[in-house]
């Protein structure tokens, strides 16, 4: 596999505090990967600085060979990378079709993009709602559509932030149901969520922070044989 996300050795700031100390990361083409961690370790801060949002201050992120830690955040969606981000920022007065087709763009001209016609057909819920503003939506219903909005701009690489915080179990599972099957078709996903189990049975590789620092790295297999891992970074 040829590595789609890259980031080296990344120093990132708060005006002078600093929040992530030589973060490595790296993202295989057709991978899930995921970013763990307890609260305020830095999970959403790497997210931020991959993204431009909060630039590195030191350090080195490339996509798909290029680097971009100095491109500005639109540049960098420009390149193919989408964010389902925590709190899921729909327009509120928007329809739920006006939100997916205001985000549509075939970034990474896929010959097989994603439409309307292929979100309805991953979310039935969205269609039978497609008229409905966004703030007439549940929670669920929202982070379906905040997912279907990241699918429409055709991502190479797909970032999810906390995508099931917050959901009535059904709706997790729903959740779940849809990222297995992007995975299944060769979307590049990184995802933060606090479900390790379910993590460990979707992702390929983990990457655990403490202080922003990289702890421990490793596939699936790996953690699930280190119990003691799960222990010490991850429970609360």
């Amino acid at each position: 596999m040829s590595a789609l996300l890259e980031v080296e050795n990344l120093e990132t700031f708060y005006s002078q505090s600093q929040v992530l100390f030589g973060v490595n990361l790296r993202v295989e083409e057709g991978q899930v990967a995921t970013l763990l961690g307890r609260n305020g370790m830095g999970k959403t801060t790497t997210v931020r600085s991959i993204l431009g949002l909060t630039p590195a201050r030191k350090g080195r992120i490339r996509l798909a060979g290029r680097f971009i830690e100095a491109l500005a955040p639109e540049q960098i969606a420009a390149l193919g990378v989408a964010i389902v981000p925590e709190g899921r920022q729909i327009f509120p007065n928007l329809t739920v079709e006006e939100n997916l087709v205001a985000f549509a763009a075939n970034r990474n001209q896929s010959p097989n993009p994603w439409t309307l016609a292929r979100v309805w057909e991953l979310f039935p819920r969205l269609e039978e709602r497609r008229n409905n503003l966004g703030s007439q939506l549940s929670g669920g219903e929202q982070q379906m559509l905040a997912i279907g909005r990241a699918l429409m701009t055709n991502p190479r690489l797909l970032i999810l932030d906390e995508a099931t915080e917050g959901l009535a179990p059904l709706l997790r599972e729903e959740i779940w149901r849809v990222l297995r099957l992007l995975k299944e078709s060769g979307q590049t996903i990184l995802v933060i969520d606090k479900y390790l189990e379910r993590l460990l049975a979707l992702a390929d590789q983990h990457t655990i922070l403490e202080k922003g620092r990289v702890v421990w790295q490793g596939d699936s297999t790996s953690l699930k044989a280190r119990p003691e891992v799960w222990k010490q970074y991850l429970s609360v």
